[in-house]
């Protein structure tokens, strides 16, 4: 069991103190000596960084495999990585025919009981 799993378990390992947080150098240097109104959409493929408070206020185009997906920095953010705020996979919603047959049904009440009301004004 060398990678890191132990039955149904995932291990998951942090980052040293000693090393402090991973802030991809790139980031950094996109950002140094710029303020936050004059870029636009900093591009990144580095989900991995940690937001760190000089970041507050860029907006980063944060690449979830498909395309870049802009995310605002604010306060809150610090010390999460970029990769939490750019979901990978797009929820499409549970049901299927039957689900959208109740839907269909429930829209046309609300067109029925409309109209109704509409009627007796």
């Amino acid at each position: 069991m060398s990678d890191g799993v132990r039955g149904k378990q995932k291990i998951i390992m942090t980052r040293s103190l000693k090393k402090g947080p991973y802030v991809d150098e790139k980031l950094l240097k996109k950002i140094e000596g710029k303020k936050p109104a004059e870029t636009g959409s900093i591009k990144t493929w580095a989900r991995n960084s940690q937001i760190s408070p000089e970041m507050v206020g860029f907006t980063f185009g944060v690449h979830n495999g498909k395309t870049h997906v802009d995310v605002l920095v604010t306060e809150e953010m610090v010390g999460h990585r970029l990769g939490e705020f750019s979901p990978t996979k797009k929820f499409v919603r549970h049901g299927g025919k039957m689900q959208k047959e109740l839907e269909q049904a429930k829209r046309e009440s609300e067109i029925a009981a409309a109209k109704a009301a509409k009627a007796n004004d």
